[in-house]
């Protein structure tokens, strides 16, 4: 299928497909798992790997929703973060589609705001379609740049 720009459907589809991104960082930033949960489908799969090892950790495959939701949840309960996402490219074909796209994710320790971590990811995602909208289906995080403390992702 070819992506054609000026399609509404497709339009409406690509916004949607966005949407569901913000639905992912928002849930992760305001702490609410409801939110977070949205975004994925239930046997969605993360994979932080590639990202986490530039960082020097080892981080798992997560896979399920609620596993997802409970490992980003409880690892990110010590900070305070942003998530910001630039230059999605999106493409849709029927029911999936997949989005290329740049996420800036600022970490602050909420014990010692000096202690920081910033990220520049590339996200590569692919999105299954459902009555209730756009879920993630699977997500490969890959780290562009990195500046600051990394051991604030660990909790140290």
């Amino acid at each position: 299928m070819s992506l054609h720009l000026n399609a509404p459907d497709t339009l409406h589809d690509i916004h949607a497909v966005v949407d569901t991104l913000y639905r992912f960082a928002a849930g992760i930033d305001l702490r609410d798992r409801k939110l977070l949960s949205s975004a994925f489908t239930e046997d969605a799969i993360s994979d932080f790997r590639p990202a986490g090892a530039k960082a020097g950790f080892e981080y798992p495959v997560l896979q399920g929703r609620e596993s997802i939701v409970e490992a980003l949840s409880t690892s990110l309960s010590g900070l305070d973060t942003s998530h910001s996402f630039s230059n999605p490219r999106v493409m849709v074909d029927g029911d999936t589609a997949r989005v290329d796209v740049l996420v800036e994710a600022q970490h602050v320790s909420s014990v010692n705001g000096a202690r920081q971590y910033l990220m520049k990811n590339r996200y590569d995602v692919v999105l299954a379609r459902r009555d209730t909208g756009w879920e993630i289906r699977h997500v490969i995080v890959d780290n562009v740049w990195r500046t600051g403390d990394p051991s604030v992702l660990t909790g140290i």
